[in-house]
Order: structure tokens, then sequence, then C-alpha cells
């Protein structure tokens, strides 16, 4: 069973409170999203490091229930 564009924003929200999410079903099959997270949090940390908050958040189930995430992350403009 694929995921939700909801289900994957719960999961992002629930470790990153106050994040901009957004989510883009990009094949339509639920298995294949685009996510862009902005968050406060990401600030001064690598690229690397966000995306590995990011796919934390998901629980183990990148590559499993969830099976492509084009991911962008950034801390807002200031």
């Amino acid at each position: 069973m694929a995921m939700t564009a909801q289900e994957i924003e719960d999961y992002i929200r629930t470790a990153l409170p106050d994040a901009s999410i957004s989510i883009e079903d990009l094949a339509g099959d639920g298995d294949h999203y685009a996510c862009t997270v902005v968050c406060e949090s990401f600030r001064g940390l690598s690229r690397v490091r966000q995306h590995q908050i990011v796919y934390a958040a998901l629980q183990g189930h990148m590559g499993g229930k969830l099976h492509a995430l084009a991911l962008q992350t950034s801390a807002p403009d200031r």
C-alpha cells in the first residue's frame, strides 16, 4: 500500500511542527512525490543533514511504503 500526501505531511509535521510543507504527487500513483520542506531548524545545517532529518521523520517508510521522494529543503529566507 502506498502512502498518501497527507500521511507524508503528518509524519514530517510531527517531527518539524513549524515547517512549511508542500507535497506533489508526480505520477498520480501515490508512489512518486516531490516534497519541499522549509523550516527554521534547518538554518546552518548542510543539505544532507536536512534531508536526513526529513527521512528520519518518515520512520523507515522511505523505500518501502513510500517508493520515491524528490526532496527540497531549506531554511526560510530572512
